[in-house]
């Protein structure tokens, strides 16, 4: 930017983010005034929602909360959207922004447990297949009921703490002195080639973890944020989510776990490193030495920790309260059972959620201006006019997409949001059913009364009707889920603990870079996407 270094108003503006970047950010915020005047609201929404993804592409640059929050404050400077809609749309997804503040928050105080867990796999299990295919799984199953970032973030804590163990060894230097990771000129010559090994052995677990967690993420209410946004605007629970994503999720599931063994076996995009065994022997001793000095106390906080696991499986299961609050009785007794007492202890456990549950509320903003300037309606009007499957799979292709370049999250709050709109409208239009469309959708979406209840209320004409368009709602719904969950695998744009994984401290250590990630991805996206979309036109 012209003349930044001198002028300190200009180099603080978006802090480090490239001068391009920041010019391309202030070019957007002039022209999006002059496009509205000279062509109208219509147009400059759909450029506004371009310059949007192009925050959110751009997330390892600047994270989009500065730069989309002023395109998003403009947008409600010049007419695009109202403050009462944008408020609107952050009130009805209360129990996502609930969610990611307590539950998010809630397995912080969990990591412990989870931390000793992924340790003793990577110690004491062998066999790299084994270990890779567990590190799946394990990061499928925690997602599916936990956090996938808070998932991620323990994956990491584990690689990087060992990875900082054998690094110091491997360079003569003590556990207490101040060392580089990333640095490699003191590592002696005998380890150089065994930790570049274990270099490469991090990568494809790191990767296979984090692809875990989107295959058990896309499975359950709380496995993703956008399956909550999803849940609450269809009604659904903790159970009967599981069972419409079913027939997509489930063998999505297998194949993934599938790729995660073949590309091992055949030692495919740089998969199939294995850990040298001088190294495993130095980490088990230090695991060892960790159990040592865990003592008494620190056993009895993993005790807790996992009994609050299973109430927090059971509660979610049984739908015993909201997502959100649940999470905040993990708080709570996690809290008070191992004392955790002061309120900076407690303060740490909020800072992961905070910044992108701000960015969801700029997300909320963007989906108002789609709302209030009607800018989804040809779109959405027309993959509406296709029938059956085919409508289907074009909602998933559409969804997968876009959740490439783009947040996942943004597309489904975007999709659903749209989609219910639509599908109200068609509602409105049954004849007899004695209210407007919309009133029919609350009774026929509200998670207290069963729909049947509500088809027995309508005249045996207009239920059936109702019932044939809310069947292929249910449908489009999971096609959106699935769609914005499975095919965003493919790059850390899409996929929130993919991008929290590449611009984590452990990223540049073991030589993870966005192309590496893009590489290492590449099976899981072929094949998961695929079967998403087999699935997806042939079994729901």
């Amino acid at each position: 930017m012209p003349n930044s270094q001198a002028n300190p108003f200009l180099r603080n503006f978006l802090g480090n983010a490239p001068t391009w970047y920041k010019l391309t950010i202030v070019v957007f915020l002039l022209v999006n005034p002059l496009v509205l005047l000279a062509a109208g609201p219509f147009i400059t929404g759909w450029l506004l929602i371009a310059e949007f993804i192009f925050t959110l592409a751009m997330a390892l640059k600047c994270y989009p909360l500065p730069a989309g929050g002023l395109l998003a404050i403009e947008a409600v400077a010049i007419g695009l959207a109202k403050p009462e809609t944008v408020y609107h749309e952050a009130l009805v997804n209360f129990e996502v922004i609930l969610l990611l503040i307590f539950m998010v928050a809630g397995i912080y105080f969990m990591k412990d447990f989870l931390q000793f867990t992924f340790t003793r796999l990577l110690v004491r299990v062998q066999s790299k297949i084994y270990i890779s295919l567990l590190f799946c799984f394990l990061g499928a199953f925690l997602s599916a009921f936990l956090d996938a970032l808070t998932v991620t973030a323990v994956i990491i804590a584990v690689a990087y703490g060992f990875y900082d163990v054998y690094h110091r060894y491997a360079s003569g230097i003590e556990a207490s002195a101040k060392h580089d990771l990333v640095d490699d000129d003191k590592v002696k010559e005998i380890h150089r080639q065994e930790l570049k090994e274990f270099r490469a052995f991090l990568r494809n677990l790191m990767m296979h973890g984090a692809v875990g967690t989107a295959l058990g993420g896309v499975c359950t209410l709380v496995g993703e944020p956008q399956n909550l946004l999803i849940g609450s605007i269809m009604g659904w629970h903790f159970i009967p989510f599981f069972l419409k994503v079913a027939p997509v999720s489930l063998p999505v599931l297998v194949v993934g776990l599938l790729t995660c063994v073949l590309v091992e076996k055949l030692r495919l995009f740089t998969y199939g490193a294995q850990m040298p065994g001088n190294i495993r022997s130095h980490l088990l001793e230090t695991e060892v030495k960790m159990e040592a000095k865990r003592g008494k106390a620190g056993k009895a906080k993993l005790v807790v920790q996992a009994i609050v696991g299973v109430w927090l499986i059971v509660a979610l299961a049984l739908h015993l309260a909201a997502v959100g609050i649940i999470g905040l009785s993990v708080i709570v007794l996690l809290t008070a059972f191992n004392g955790v007492v002061e309120e900076h202890q407690l303060g740490h456990a909020f800072q992961e959620a905070l910044p992108f549950t701000a960015l969801l509320v700029v997300f909320f903003a963007i989906v108002a201006v789609i709302h209030e300037q009607h800018l989804f309606t040809p779109v959405i009007q027309y993959v509406l006019s296709l029938q059956g499957s085919a409508q289907l799979a074009a909602y998933y292709v559409a969804n997968g997409v876009l959740s490439m370049i783009s947040d996942n999250v943004f597309v489904a709050t975007v999709y659903i949001s749209e989609t219910k709109l639509s599908i109200t409208e068609t509602l409105s239009r049954i004849p007899d059913i004695g209210m407007t469309g919309a009133q029919l959708m609350e009774k026929l979406t509200s998670t207290v009364t069963p729909r049947a209840e509500v088809y027995a209320a309508l005249p045996q004409q207009a239920a059936q009707q109702a019932q044939a368009v809310m069947d292929q709602f249910d449908k489009l719904a999971v096609a959106i889920n699935t769609g914005t969950n499975i095919p965003s695998v493919a790059t850390p744009n899409g996929q929130a603990a993919f991008l929290f994984l590449l611009t984590s401290a452990l990223a540049p250590v073991i030589r993870l870079s966005y192309g590496r990630m893009v590489l290492l991805a590449l099976p899981y996206t072929i094949t998961m996407s695929i079967a998403g979309l087999l699935a997806t036109y042939y079994l729901l």
